[in-house]
């Protein structure tokens, strides 16, 4: 197996921008609700940050980035997701969504244990 560690470090970056690209959706959203515009700023840079995961993504498969290695460490987008929420959102997990969050963790983490043997 070839090096994989800057493949995985880019789809952690995308998985971090694919998450804040949830949430300028949901702003957007919100927009939309209240009457707004479709094609409003939250939402365009949702789709701007779109764009670049999946930039990110064709430079980490580039750099010989395996799908079944690097793939699986975009899954940490939930992680990103339940923390933007927690914070920006002031929303509440509870002790249920934290197992979930471990569960996805642990599930990354085996993956990449897995890709080494």
């Amino acid at each position: 197996m070839s090096d994989q560690k800057i493949p995985i470090l880019l789809n952690l970056v995308a998985a971090l921008m694919g998450a804040f690209g949830q949430y300028y959706y949901k702003k957007g959203g919100q927009i939309l609700a209240a009457g707004g515009s479709f094609l409003n700023w939250p939402t365009a840079v949702g789709v701007l940050l779109f764009c670049v995961v999946m930039g990110l993504f064709v430079v980490a498969y580039k750099m010989g980035g395996q799908i079944s290695v690097v793939y699986p460490f975009y899954a940490t987008t939930f992680v990103w997701g339940a923390l933007i929420g927690v914070f920006l959102e002031k929303e509440i997990l509870r002790p249920l969504s934290f197992a979930g969050l471990a569960l996805v963790v642990v599930g990354v983490a085996t993956m990449a244990i897995a890709s080494k043997s």
